[in-house]
C-alpha cells in the first residue's frame, strides 16, 4: 500500500501536563519537554518524506486553563519562535499559523507574522501550528466571511473551502493523538472528515521517531474507502 498518498499528518499533542504530574513536576516543565518532542517529530517527518505536519498547539478552549499555565505557554512560544526561526530557514521549512491570532498579545502576533513572512518562500516542508484554533470556530468564521462577501447561493464545498483559515493546505491524511484519549477535541473538523486516526497511549513528551514510524506504518496498512463499499 506504499502507493497511498501521505501529504499531511496532523497531531493532537496531548499529555504534557499528565507527563509532568506523574513525575511530581509543574505543568510548564511538561510543556517544555513537549517542545523537545516537537523538534524530534519534525526532524523525523522530514526524514520520512512527509511534506506537511500540523500541530494542535493551543485550542480555543485552552484559555480555561490556569492563568499562570497559559502565560507560561505563550512565553514558551515566544522564546522558541525566536530561537528556532533560523533553523526553519536552514531546513527550508515554511511555518504558518491557523486560528484567531488577534486575541494574542501584540508582541507575540508580531513574532508569529514575522516567522510566517521570513519562511514563506521555503518549500521542503510545511509546518502548520494551530494556535487559538477550534474547528467549530473556523467553520463559523468561514460562514461569516462568506456572508460579509455576499457569496452567492448555493455554496459548494470548493467555494466554502476558500474561506477556511488555510484553504491551500491539503486535508490531513493521518491524524495522530497521544496520551490515550479517543476524541477529536475540535481539531480539523472540516478538513479531517476522511482522515485516518491513530491513537497511542504515550504522553506527548515521550513521542519520538519510532512512534511516528509506527503510526505511518499503520496508516499504510489501512484501506481508505471514503464512504465507498
Amino acid at each position: 500500500m506504499k502507493d497511498k498518498v501521505l501529504n499531511h499528518i496532523g497531531i493532537i499533542m496531548d499529555g504534557n501536563r499528565r507527563w509532568a504530574r506523574t513525575r511530581g513536576l509543574p505543568a510548564i516543565l511538561g510543556h517544555r519537554e513537549g517542545v523537545k518532542a516537537v523538534e524530534r517529530t519534525l526532524i523525523a517527518a522530514k526524514e520520512l518524506g512527509v511534506p506537511c505536519v500540523s500541530l494542535y498547539a493551543f485550542s480555543t478552549e485552552n484559555w480555561k486553563r490556569p492563568k499562570p499555565e497559559v502565560l507560561g505557554l505563550m512565553g514558551l512560544l515566544k522564546y522558541y519562535m525566536k530561537l528556532k526561526l533560523d533553523g526553519l530557514n536552514r531546513e527550508n521549512a515554511r511555518i504558518r499559523f491557523a486560528g484567531d491570532l488577534s486575541v494574542l498579545s501584540k508582541d507575540l502576533q508580531e513574532i508569529l507574522l514575522d516567522a510566517e513572512d521570513k519562511t514563506k518562500n521555503n518549500d521542503s516542508m510545511q509546518l502548520i501550528v494551530c494556535l487559538n484554533y477550534g474547528g467549530r470556530q473556523e467553520i463559523l468564521d468561514a460562514v461569516n466571511r462568506m456572508i460579509e462577501k455576499g457569496v452567492s447561493l448555493p455554496v459548494t464545498e470548493d467555494v466554502f473551502r476558500q474561506y477556511l483559515y488555510l484553504p491551500d493546505v491539503p486535508d490531513p491524511d493521518l491524524l495522530i493523538r497521544t496520551s490515550g484519549e479517543l476524541r477529536m477535541s475540535n481539531f480539523w473538523l472540516w478538513q479531517g472528515s476522511y482522515s485516518e486516526y491513530y491513537f497511542t497511549d504515550k504522553y506527548w513528551p515521550d513521542f519520538g521517531k519510532s512512534d511516528l514510524e509506527e503510526a505511518i506504518a499503520d496508516y499504510y496498512r489501512r484501506e481508505r474507502r471514503y464512504g465507498k463499499a
